[in-house]
């Protein structure tokens, strides 16, 4: 799944290739392509300035927490490794899930989808080292192996420099910081973005893997599943024809998500156990009635809304108004879907707010038409754009883990 591999026959993409776009040249090696090694080698150059970009935006985030977190007497790796929802995904990669007492209202650790904890507990067993540093270090990888795979989608579609661009606003999201925490961002991120590349590039069977394993990841993976399944089928109808590749690809993206959900289900002794779950956490879809409430009292009725929750209203409002630039410009049907959907389950909930800009954080794709306008702009708006963006971002992320007293 390289990002700069030229695409087979078959391609969901409505745009031809880049003009200038590197290929790797197959006279290498005669009659053939290059050898495996030379290829990652030759994609890592490539990706190289995107993914260099990526890891300044988040040490610099990192080092501004730590600033912090000494300044208020705490530990830096505590922060990052063992808080909120990080405790949550080590109970159960130590234990196992644990179904709360009969006739209580307690939240559940059910509600957590178990392929981050399960790769928790089966690194931890084979390295030294605690679960939590495990968890923590497993986050980091994923984030790297995320920002490939946003960098793939976006030299897909429109060139390298627009897809380093893409990647640099990705890691400098005012939520960037979660990236590097024990949380399932990062897995589930990487995850999309290769399934969304794959899907592009017509790789239907990994496309259909990658996003069943999303299924596994976050309760969003069904908006990964819908998006895989639906682009299949467009393609099978398109193509009038019967391809078993798209067939199997469509048939596998759902098939995590499913099943964790028919698990929950037989676990607890009701068919809408993972709903019933939720509701114990206060999560519930509403169609968006919650979500709008929430933003009429903060943006019109608080007379000091808390800052925090003022940035979680902003980015949701921000997110709905790309989508309709995304829309405009027309990105491929996988992007299309996979965003609205996630859109839909994000902004539709009626559950807890102050987690939205995080649940969106998968969501990459919306930052396409800020990506493509920074790479028409002069090159010191491109600077100032993209500083202005990492230093808020660190800072932000500081503030949202050492001053609002909730989860992030």
């Amino acid at each position: 799944m390289s990002p700069t591999a030229p695409p087979p026959a078959t391609t969901t993409v409505r745009r031809g290739p880049v003009p200038g776009a590197r290929r790797y040249p197959a006279e290498r090696v005669p009659g053939g392509r290059p050898p495996v090694r030379e290829r990652v080698r030759a994609a890592l150059r490539y990706a190289g300035p995107a993914l260099l970009g990526h890891l300044a935006v988040r040490l610099l985030g990192v080092l501004v927490l730590a600033r912090w977190t000494h300044l208020r007497h705490h530990g830096l790796w505590p922060v990052l490794a063992k808080s909120w929802d990080s405790n949550w995904y080590l109970g159960i990669a130590a234990h196992g899930y644990e179904l709360s007492p009969p006739g209580t209202d307690e939240p559940s650790d059910l509600a957590f989808f178990p392929l981050y904890p399960v790769l928790v507990k089966a690194v931890a067993a084979v390295t030294p080292g605690s679960r939590a540093s495990v968890a923590l270090a497993l986050a980091i990888v994923f984030s790297l192996v995320a920002a490939g795979g946003v960098f793939a989608v976006g030299d897909r579609l429109h060139g390298r420099r627009t897809a380093t661009l893409l990647t640099v606003l990705w890691a400098a999201l005012p939520v960037g910081v979660v990236q590097w925490m024990g949380y399932t961002e990062s897995l589930f991120t990487a995850l999309t973005a290769w399934a969304l590349y794959c899907a592009l590039t017509g790789r239907w069977v990994w496309a259909g893997s990658l996003a069943a394993l999303a299924g596994l990841t976050r309760p969003t993976g069904i908006a990964l599943a819908a998006a895989v399944s639906l682009t299949a089928l467009a393609t099978l109808v398109r193509a009038r024809r019967l391809a078993w590749r798209p067939v199997l690809g469509g048939l596998l993206a759902p098939l995590g998500w499913c099943a964790y959900v028919a698990w929950v289900g037989l676990r607890v002794g009701r068919w809408d156990g993972y709903f019933a779950v939720q509701k114990r956490w206060t999560n519930e879809w509403d169609g968006g009635v919650g979500t709008l409430r929430e933003m009429r009292d903060l943006l019109v009725y608080a007379n000091r809304p808390p800052l925090f929750l003022v940035l979680v209203t902003l980015v949701l409002i921000v997110s709905a108004a790309l989508y309709v630039l995304s829309l405009a410009d027309r990105q491929p049907l996988v992007l299309l879907v996979f965003t609205g959907a996630l859109l839909l389950v994000v902004l539709g909930s009626g559950g807890v707010y102050f987690p939205r800009a995080r649940f969106l954080l998968p969501g990459f794709p919306l930052l396409l038409p800020l990506a493509l306008a920074l790479s028409r702009a002069r090159r010191t708006v491109t600077a100032l754009v993209l500083g202005s963006a990492a230093v808020s971002s660190a800072w932000l992320g500081a503030y949202m883990l050492m001053v609002w007293p909730g989860p992030p």
